[in-house]
């Protein structure tokens, strides 16, 4: 089991991560509050408004706005399909377009825009963004409903990607044994990891794919 003690709502070092999309997932969501040991009650159900910018060339590297603030991970490894992803910038708007040019989209892998400002609020940066012929900014509500079984953290959530309503459940952990034995416990072992960028991108017709059902 664990070697390291996870705690929700709080970061420790990369994790390995199962997550699923589709319209319905009630057997394993009952399952899984079930297996849940106790969560602290601000994560037991949080809503939040974000937006995810999506771009054509790159699927390793995950950026989202939430409140103000842009966080990026990038995808590191996948080991016996569960993905691992890390922090790779985290900076508030304004945002400066010396890291724009260095850090922010380089990450899209996409071709530099030309920057006329010093810095960007965040409605002149997704104007950038929509501007874009390979870049797209989607619109995410999320209320998510948390749990922690077998060590690993866990969530329902019922989202909403640029008008259109689907379900994810997920589970991870730094430690994969604990997250295989999450899905089978659950009932998700048979079903198709997708991530949100994956999610993202089949929803609003980038990529033409369905969901996990």
């Amino acid at each position: 089991m664990s070697e390291e003690k996870l705690t929700v709502g709080e970061i420790s070092k990369p994790r390995f991560e199962f997550r699923t999309f589709g319209k319905d997932f009630f057997l394993q969501a009952g399952q899984m509050a079930k297996l849940s040991a106790p969560v602290p009650d601000h994560v037991k159900v949080r809503h939040s408004e974000e937006i995810y910018i999506i771009s054509r060339t790159n699927n390793i590297n995950n950026t989202k706005i939430r409140t103000g603030k842009m966080d990026i991970k990038t995808y590191i490894q996948t080991i016996d399909d569960l993905e691992q992803w890390n922090p790779l910038i985290k900076t508030e708007f304004p945002v400066s377009s010396e890291l724009l040019k260095t850090n922010i989209f380089p990450a899209f892998q996409v071709s530099m825009p030309t920057f006329e400002q010093n810095e960007y609020a965040q409605d002149e940066f997704l104007s950038l963004i929509n501007n874009h012929q390979d870049l797209q900014a989607v619109d995410v509500v999320k209320e998510r409903f948390g749990y922690m079984v077998h060590n690993t953290i866990c969530e329902v959530a019922n989202v909403v990607i640029d008008g259109q309503k689907s379900v994810t459940i997920n589970s991870e952990s730094t430690e994969i044994e604990d997250i295989k034995k999450t899905l089978e416990d659950v009932g998700l072992g048979e079903l198709e990891n997708i991530n949100y960028l994956q999610a993202i991108k089949r929803v609003i017709g980038m990529i033409n794919k369905p969901l996990a059902n």
